[in-house]
């Protein structure tokens, strides 16, 4: 059985944008750069819990709606003089879908 599990295509996510995937262990948000890349974070920010996948995308970081926290799309870490981080996911690309790694949906893995 393999641990990718196939969540969306990767047109589905617009450039420099995301969109929230349901999961049985919460919701997490997909992220889609302008070169592309993509990347999984929960979608609570760290601070008063806004929605990330409603963020604005810039390089490899989104600012949170509620109270502009920046944070790494690459380590879950709040940029900047505030502290905190969300929890990532392993994800990739394959033939325009994007996996994201079904083991580690049940336990977070904060960088």
């Amino acid at each position: 059985m393999t641990n990718w599990i196939d969540i969306a295509a990767l047109d589905a996510v617009p450039v420099r944008g995301a969109r929230m995937i349901k999961t049985a262990h919460g919701c997490i948000a997909v992220f889609r750069t302008s070169t592309d890349e993509v990347f999984a974070l929960d979608n609570a920010c760290p601070h008063k819990q806004g929605p990330l996948a409603e963020g604005i995308v810039h390089g490899k970081a989104v600012t949170c709606p509620l109270h502009n926290w920046v944070i790494s799309l690459e380590t879950g870490q709040v940029q900047g003089v505030d502290e905190g981080s969300v929890g990532t996911y392993p994800v990739r690309v394959e033939a325009g879908r994007i996996l994201v790694d079904r083991t580690m949906l049940g336990h977070k893995a904060v960088a």
